[in-house]
């Protein structure tokens, strides 16, 4: 039947896609490039910036190469270049745009760090920075991570009432829930000790002689002697 051997090919077809997929996929999550959890930082006009990158590799790395590029609205340009050539290697500059970037790598304590440094920030220094990896050992497999930088005249202040006013808020919740336990067991201790008081007074008055009842040894029972 044409219709069996059509979904014959068709299962065939995505049959070999997904083990494909599967042999594929360590190799695509094995190289990973990381600019931190902040894409997007401030700097005042004319101070220094450090934009960080760090990258790592499952299968290791060997004459990896690394690039940092700038794009703005108007502009694309390679700022820095340069190669790690192993694990126990520090990474080395090729060639730089300007003197104010400054690479600020390392891969002591397997941390594998090709950060930058900015200086003498200008407002036309705003836009998008790219930080690439590749690596020949994963077939020079490639990644990369962007960070946003903007150029200001000067940092906005933060308003932290309300971050201040939760704090407070959560403070006094938990103070209070503080005192309620401490205040619980206070009166548990005190109920505790006037049942115990109680107990010993019940247990001593059962023992004390009854005088009014004539119950023998009690004075009411006694008898004057007998004239003759």
């Amino acid at each position: 039947m044409p219709g069996a051997g059509i979904r014959g090919e068709a299962r065939a077809r995505w049959l070999g896609t997904g083990l494909l997929g599967l042999f594929l996929l360590p190799v695509s999550l094995s190289l990973e490039v990381s600019v931190g959890k902040a894409t997007t930082i401030s700097a005042v006009n004319g101070t220094e910036i450090l934009l960080p990158c760090t990258f790592s590799s499952c299968f290791g790395f060997e004459n990896l190469r690394f690039w940092w590029s700038y794009n703005s609205s108007d502009t694309f340009k390679i700022l820095i270049e340069g190669t790690v050539k192993n694990e126990k290697s520090d990474p080395k500059v090729k060639s730089k745009d300007n003197d104010r970037i400054t690479l600020e790598g390392s891969t002591k304590e397997k941390v594998n760090n090709i950060s930058i440094l900015l200086k003498d920030l200008e407002f036309s220094d705003t836009g998008k920075y790219t930080c690439h990896v590749k690596n020949p050992k994963e077939n020079y497999l490639q990644h990369q991570a962007t960070i946003f930088l903007h150029v200001v005249e000067k940092l906005e202040e933060v308003d932290n009432t309300v971050t201040l006013i939760i704090l407070a808020v959560v403070g006094g919740v938990v103070g209070l829930l503080i005192f309620i336990l401490l205040l619980k067991k206070f009166i548990t201790f005190i109920l505790k000790k006037a049942q115990e008081k109680k107990k010993e007074c019940l247990v001593s008055s059962s023992g004390n002689d009854n005088t009014e009842n004539g119950l023998p040894g009690s004075k009411a029972g006694e008898k004057p002697p007998t004239k003759v």
